[in-house]
């Protein structure tokens, strides 16, 4: 019941913290850009993400205005770089808008998707409507993501009680609640990554639950990063379990009179290879194998998740040993909780080193703290651990008085261990039935002479183990918290590169200025437009280049066409953009911007040999990046 309650409080706790977690890449930039008017098709669309990423068949498509596709083949890497997504457009192109959707699985295994749009000629009134909801606001992405919890949860309580027995206690092993616990943690870990294995494909391609059994789908989600650490986390389990099989044997066999089993440096060395292996399959799919410093933060990971499964799963296993007996019915030595609380105390120093390092790697700059949604969670985090610190300081005294009581009564054991016992013997007559003689004068124990420090009382050791067990409580619960959140922020966009994605978006943002102004061309109820392409859009050289199209969507041929600029605030200006015709637009290569700031351009067409028409828009221009 203990172990079933503890398992139920961390599900609770989990499922009740569970979001949608953002995915660890971005979309840095496009070909054609966002909300770009062509004057030919394209040949082709190519994506640009901040990390690299991988795509199905399905991944990048792009629809007509009449919401047909138009790229016959699936996607591929540009020019052989892991960081895009590139498709081939059919031949001739009808003018038009066109919609863009794209669905792609970054390197830390969490899949992103959204959708931009690109004319040809002329913005059409209607364009292809696809959806841009959170790739983990589905019913597959949720359930994925309980799944995740579970999975760390197993992880934990697998690693943490096997720690316990082999370097702690191990006769742990002998009782039923400490082979219960091994038993849970395993069966949570084993069958929540079979699940993780099969909605794997449907996760990164946004399909239905019941596509989790589609064969085809489930050979591709194998040959992917995740899906491949998966198998190997399955294949690692399976001998977990071929070991636990056999220490549950040796363990039967001593109940029936033979000598407990003491685990060997052999078996310990094998344990800790296995823990290592299990951790290494989360680190090679998730936020350590992308970004920066990939090399060393993958064993980092490693080690920060062993620490936290050896502390968080050897605090559970303690105390439902301090809840029950141990074997013959003694209770956890003080020795062991001693052993533990060593332990416990390197571990805690483990996640504290490589934590440090996990939040300046994925973090960055003390500003992202506060302005971003894992820098926010971090915090949170951290103020949890604090509260597990002082919990475990508490823990560690009452450890240590327990160890200060059990000194007296190893040395007092040892005394009387040590002692020759007389046996009153008569000459020439039987000796009396030995019943009679130690009802007679019973022997009194060593140590309860006048003057000579006494066993203390059970109810002070009592005392001490009621405490212990009170302030390990406490511990396992913010240990569960701190899990919990964990597990949100490996499902976070770490805020490094969630700057990296804003910063791209800006340079995106600033790369090219489209502006199109409306005039009258003279003739009734006949409404032309202009379109003005300004690139880069910042301080410095930048090209100009305008098209003029009738009221029906047709390029129109005009004699002039002038523009110049104007910083109003600053007094500057008008500049003179000193467009020429290229035969079919307007063009200039070396207009020179002096300052950023709202710039106002002043457009004038001529018709007519006599007519002609200025109007005027606004357009901003940002300074160069640093």
């Amino acid at each position: 019941m203990t172990v079933l309650v503890l398992v139920a409080a961390v599900l609770a706790l989990l499922l009740g913290g569970a979001g949608a977690a953002s995915a660890h890449a971005g979309l840095s930039g496009s070909d054609p850009a966002d909300g770009s008017v062509l004057k030919t098709e394209p040949q082709h669309v190519t994506l640009t993400f901040t990390e690299s990423v991988s795509f199905s068949d399905d991944s990048l498509r792009v629809l007509s205005p009449a919401n047909e596709r138009v790229n016959p083949r699936p996607a591929q890497h540009a020019d052989g770089k892991e960081n895009t997504a590139r498709v081939e457009l059919s031949g001739k192109l009808p003018q038009g808008t066109y919609t863009v959707a794209w669905r792609v699985v970054s390197a830390d295994g969490h899949p992103i998707s959204g959708a931009f749009v690109f004319s040809i000629g002329r913005p059409s009134e209607t364009a292809a409507v696809v959806a841009t909801d959170s790739p983990d606001d589905t019913a597959v992405g949720r359930l994925y993501g309980v799944l995740r919890h579970v999975a760390y949860s197993g992880l934990a309580l697998l690693v943490g009680a096997a720690a316990f027995v082999l370097v702690c206690w191990p006769t742990a092993g002998a009782p039923r609640p400490v082979r219960r616990l091994l038993t849970v943690g395993w069966v949570a870990l084993t069958a929540s990554t079979v699940a993780l294995l099969l909605l794997r494909g449907p996760y990164e391609t946004a399909g239905s639950v019941t596509s989790a059994f589609d064969l085809d789908q489930l050979g591709r989600a194998v040959t992917t990063r995740s899906g491949g650490a998966l198998m190997a986390r399955l294949v690692l389990l399976a001998v977990v379990a071929v070991l636990l099989r056999r220490w549950a044997r040796r363990f039967d066999r001593a109940d029936d009179g033979a000598p407990p089993p003491e685990p060997g440096s052999r078996d310990r060395q094998v344990g800790a290879l296995l823990a290592v292996a299990l951790a290494a399959t989360w680190a090679f799919a998730e936020h350590a194998a992308a970004g920066v410093q990939v090399v060393p933060a993958m064993p980092v990971a490693v080690l920060h998740l062993l620490a936290m499964g050896v502390w968080l799963g050897g605090l559970i296993t303690l105390l439902l040993l301090l809840r029950r007996r141990g074997p013959a019915g003694q209770a956890v030595p003080a020795s062991a909780i001693g052993r533990f609380s060593r332990m416990a105390f390197r571990a805690v120093a483990v996640l504290v080193g490589t934590g440090v390092y996990q939040s300046w790697r994925q973090v960055g700059s003390w500003e992202a703290l506060s302005d971003t949604a894992y820098g926010r969670t971090l915090v949170v985090k951290v103020a949890v651990v604090v509260l597990v610190l002082w919990a475990a300081s508490y823990s560690r005294r009452w450890t240590a008085r327990l160890l200060h009581e059990a000194r007296p009564v190893t040395q007092a054991v040892r005394a009387r261990a040590g002692e020759r016992v007389r046996v009153a013997q008569t000459v020439g007559a039987p000796s009396a039935p030995a019943r009679q003689d130690h009802d007679a004068a019973p022997e009194a124990p060593a140590g309860d002479g006048p003057g000579e420090k006494t066993t203390p009382p059970a109810s002070e050791a009592d005392t001490h183990r009621r405490g212990l067990r009170r302030m390990v409580t406490v511990e396992a619960v913010l240990g569960i918290v701190v899990l919990m959140i964990t597990t949100v922020l490996t499902g976070t966009q770490p805020s490094r590169a969630a700057g990296e994605k804003a910063a791209a978006a800006s340079v995106a943002d600033s790369g090219v200025k489209v502006l199109t102004v409306p005039f009258d061309m003279g003739t009734a109820h006949h409404q032309g437009t202009v379109q003005i392409t300004l690139s880069p859009g910042r301080v410095g050289e930048n090209t100009v280049e305008a098209v003029v199209f009738t009221a029906d969507g047709g390029l129109a041929s005009v004699p002039e066409l002038r523009i110049t600029l104007t910083q109003e605030e600053l007094g500057i200006g008008p500049l003179d953009a000193k467009l020429k015709n290229q035969k079919g637009y307007w063009a200039a290569y070396d207009l020179r911007l002096p300052m950023p700031g709202e710039w106002t351009v002043n457009v004038t067409i001529r018709t007519t040999d006599i007519d002609q028409v200025t109007v005027r828009e606004t357009v901003r221009i940002t300074p160069v990046p640093r």
